[in-house]
């Protein structure tokens, strides 16, 4: 609820304070006087954007506070605890305006952003009027307002998650699809290189082995030339031969030596065994160096062909196995890929199936809610005396979305037999202040929490449907809060609190004033706006007759 409104040096106004009570609270004056100042300020205090030129002309700033006073559970205790500002049982909003034009905010004496403003505004104050912008008026917003009056929260929220997943499910298919697309581009050298590369089959380390082998056998010739030299040296009448006669020589002059030769005789029998050692390894190179000369050629012609592979795939030999591993793997990825994507596309059916379910239950809900909306808006139109106007919620086929696939607008037709069209173009001024009343009673019933502002809702209308309007608007502020500014003494009898706006020129300079009135000061204001600028008594007459109801 508004507690207060302080204004300083704002267009005609040099210093204003207003202290604003539950209920009807009803602003009158003449044309001109500053109503719409009040407004203007309270919308610069809320973040509104509106005119510029705000500053009283000769100041250098203007200057609004407003507090409110606000419940445990009140919205825009939220709004605080996201930006990590305090929040209390009052809620204290000021904004500075420069006369250059700079703006600065606070919240709680808290610096704070005119979005975050904003985001307050929503949960303190509506503003409402004939040139209603903030979403009556507008079919973009009906739905929201529908769907706010009808309770819908958890079943959007349903239709937001099988949205989203759909969204995933067709994102995650055509990448596939694009994916199996770009590898299909170059199945021909996939298979191809692959079957270049399966038929050579290289191993890890096969080049270093084939390059050694090669030149090993490249010098063969000469190595197995010299390891038969150095056999022929130890064999035959070699080496071999001379260590078997000397032993022999000594065996036999052993028994007259004393012992003398045993040790010598021992060692010539290790060197015997050395010696067949060494030529037992010997024969063995010779076995091993001796090979057919297409060996050679064939050596060569894998190592030559491993290393221009590996040239060709621009990869080191050694990974020639990794890298056909790898193009194998796509091979398998494109053979996979049509089962994968009958797999994603089955997903996506079933996701576009639940959307579709979700879409359906939340427009069944709408609909059930546009009945409850259209039969409550036909209930209070009665009152405002326009039993035989129509309004009628229309729900038709949108494009699909996270909020489901249904538009919807607010249609009237203000007589029986007539075309309905659109709230804002059917009816004319004093009925769409009716509709508008009407329509909002109906959506307003739950927020007693929202300060609602009712600009010359009333415009265009007197006599008995001024008086249907005025109780209209006292039956909303039951309970709750609402300000009303209103050429219509109907209405402004109805007021549980009354404010005159005047304004006054001194020294050549106009200010604007808000005087709260008592009792008998609302008869003359009243009469007023029954008479005009002269009061008679019969004005007064009729004043008192409407505040006593």
């Amino acid at each position: 609820m508004l507690l207060g409104l302080d204004i300083t040096d704002m267009l005609i106004i040099d210093r204003l304070e207003l202290r604003f009570e539950p209920g009807l609270n009803v602003l009158t004056g003449e044309t001109g006087a500053g109503k719409s100042i009040l407004l203007d300020s309270l919308g610069f205090v809320l973040g509104w954007r509106g005119r510029a030129d705000l500053v009283r002309q000769g100041a250098a700033q203007g200057e609004v506070t407003a507090w409110f006073d606000v419940s445990p559970d009140h919205p825009a205790r939220g709004v605080l605890e996201a930006a990590g500002l305090p929040a209390g049982d009052e809620l204290l909003l000021r904004r500075v305006n420069t006369a250059d034009g700079r703006k600065t905010a606070w919240v709680n004496d808290r610096r704070c952003s005119g979005e975050l403003l904003r985001q307050l505004s929503d949960t303190l104050v509506e503003l409402h009027g004939q040139h209603d912008d903030r979403g009556l008026l507008n079919p973009r917003g009906h739905r929201a307002i529908l769907d706010s009056f009808g309770g819908t929260a958890e079943v959007r929220a349903v239709c937001r998650r099988t949205w989203g997943a759909k969204l995933t499910a067709a994102r995650a298919l055509a990448e596939a699809e694009a994916a199996v697309a770009a590898i299909r581009e170059e199945e021909d050298y996939l298979r191809h290189a692959v079957a270049e590369l399966d038929g050579l089959a290289p191993e890890p380390g096969e080049e270093a082995t084939l390059d050694h082998r090669r030149r090993t056998m490249q010098n063969a010739e000469k190595t197995v030339s010299d390891v038969r030299r150095a056999q022929d040296m130890l064999t035959g009448q070699g080496a071999e031969t001379a260590l078997n006669d000397a032993l022999r020589w000594l065996e036999g002059a052993a028994e007259q030596a004393d012992g003398t030769l045993e040790a010598p005789m021992q060692a010539l029998s290790r060197a015997l065994v050395e010696l067949d050692e060494a030529t037992g390894g010997i024969a063995a190179v010779i076995e091993g160096l001796t090979f057919d000369a297409t060996d050679l050629e064939m050596t060569e012609e894998r190592l030559f062909a491993i290393r221009a592979l590996a040239r060709k795939h621009e990869v080191l030999p050694d990974d020639l196995a990794e890298f056909a591993g790898t193009l194998r793997a796509k091979l398998a990825a494109l053979e996979a890929g049509d089962a994968d994507l009958a797999r994603l596309r089955t997903t996506l059916t079933e996701a576009e199936a639940r959307y579709a379910d979700a879409a359906a239950t939340l427009t069944a809900a709408r609909q059930a809610a546009a009945q409850r909306l259209d039969r409550a808006v036909e209930t209070e139109l009665a009152p405002l005396k326009m039993e035989r106007a129509v309004f009628e919620t229309r729900i038709a086929p949108d494009q699909p979305g996270p909020d489901g696939a249904d538009e919807v607008a607010f249609t009237v037709a203000t007589n029986p037999g007539a075309p309905a069209g659109p709230l804002g173009k059917i009816a004319s001024g004093g009925e769409l202040s009716r509709f508008l009343l009407a329509l909002k009673v109906c959506l307003t019933k739950d927020q007693r929490e929202l300060t609602m502002i009712f600009d010359e809702i009333d415009r265009g209308v007197g006599g008995a449907t001024a008086n249907a309007v005025g109780r209209r608007l006292a039956s909303l502020a039951d309970g709750g809060q609402v300000l009303v500014v209103t050429h219509s003494p109907q209405v402004a009898a109805l007021g549980a609190h009354h404010w005159r706006v005047s304004k006054s020129v001194n020294g050549g300079v106009t200010t604007s004033t808000v005087t709260a009135l008592p009792q008998d000061q609302r008869v003359d204001e009243i009469a007023r706006m029954l008479s005009g600028d002269t009061i008679t008594e019969e004005a007064r007459g009729a004043a008192r007759a409407l505040l006593a109801g």
